[in-house]
């Protein structure tokens, strides 16, 4: 048995058992990653995966094991390696950051000028993707720090943190007849073609849930995942706009007017997520710390160096 098997072993999982990606992934060639396969099938006495002809469908009983123990061992194999990094390397690196678009956009930048002034010496990664992308880029070790909402804090296997609250605002041209009728309120939005996120991202399910409560359907004719695609297409007059309030910014010049919504959406909370259990240089936990000053860093090294498994509270996503 070796590391490669194992790796082998963990990637078909995640690749839907596809056999192309998973050589694909681990740049080796197809034959090689079923050979592995069959040789490790051959000294453990069990079959691994359940098979239709060539094709792999699923993983047996034993399979679904040996995935639980090969998780862990390279996990255990990848902090070794990290092990004499985080040591010899406390002021210089790299710092990867798997957030979302509107975070890296409009929250990250007075945060990343502070710490380029501490780490000179330190490149930056930003990965942008879906909570559930940001989730696995972190279980997988490709990320250092994640930024999203809710989906961190449902892990067990990473521990969040609460960076800040924000909510939806409306964005408008300067003579939309929304801006005579205020308060607004979820029936005068809903006689309105309607532009936001897409489902599953900044904050979503909110609208959503405010609009199915009052027992309204709104007329949602564009989404998109970029808030500044929502922004270009309200200016172009397709629609109001509905957005997290930290990208209504208007600058000087344009012709769009922010409305405040708190009186009709719930709040959102930005989650900053670590993997349980991970060894981290001294700059991740500054970053954590730039980001939220009433973060006491005994208290995040102690979630996160931890393999505590408390049910978190079942929260929905957001980001």
């Amino acid at each position: 048995m070796n590391f490669q098997q194992l790796k082998i072993i963990r990637e078909a999982a995640r690749c839907e058992f596809n056999l192309t990606e998973v050589a694909n992934t681990l740049f080796t060639s197809q034959s090689g990653v079923s050979r592995h396969i069959r040789d490790l099938e051959d000294e453990l006495g069990v079959e691994i995966f359940i098979r239709r002809g060539k094709r792999l469908l699923g993983m047996t009983e034993p399979g679904k094991a040996l995935l639980t123990i090969a998780e862990r061992i390279l996990d255990e194999a990848g902090k070794v390696r990290r092990l004499a990094d985080v040591f010899t390397n406390e002021t210089s690196g790299v710092l990867t950051i798997a957030t979302t678009h509107t975070q890296a956009r409009y929250s990250l930048p007075r945060v990343i000028k502070a710490f380029r002034q501490l780490y000179p010496n330190v490149r930056l990664e930003l990965n942008q993707g879906s909570p559930q992308e940001i989730v696995a880029m972190l279980l997988a070790g490709e990320a250092d720090i994640g930024i999203a909402s809710e989906q961190l804090v449902n892990n067990s296997s990473l521990a969040a943190f609460p960076w800040f609250s924000w909510h939806h605002s409306l964005l408008v041209p300067h003579d939309h007849e929304l801006l005579q009728h205020q308060p607004v309120t979820l029936a005068s939005l809903s006689r309105h073609p309607l532009i936001t996120y897409r489902q599953g991202i900044t904050g979503r399910s909110r609208v959503d849930r405010a609009f199915q409560a009052a027992g309204i359907k709104p007329d949602i004719v564009l989404s998109a995942q970029d808030s500044d695609v929502v922004k270009t297409y309200v200016e172009l007059g397709l629609g109001v706009g509905i957005l997290a309030d930290q990208a209504c910014d208007i600058y000087e010049g344009e012709d769009l007017v922010k409305i405040d919504t708190h009186h009709l959406f719930d709040a959102n909370t930005v989650w900053l997520g670590l993997k349980r259990g991970q060894l981290q240089r001294n700059y991740v936990w500054q970053f954590l710390e730039l980001c939220n000053a009433n973060l006491s860093l005994e208290e995040i090294k102690r979630q996160a160096l931890s393999y505590e498994t408390e049910s978190e509270p079942a929260i929905d996503f957001q980001i």
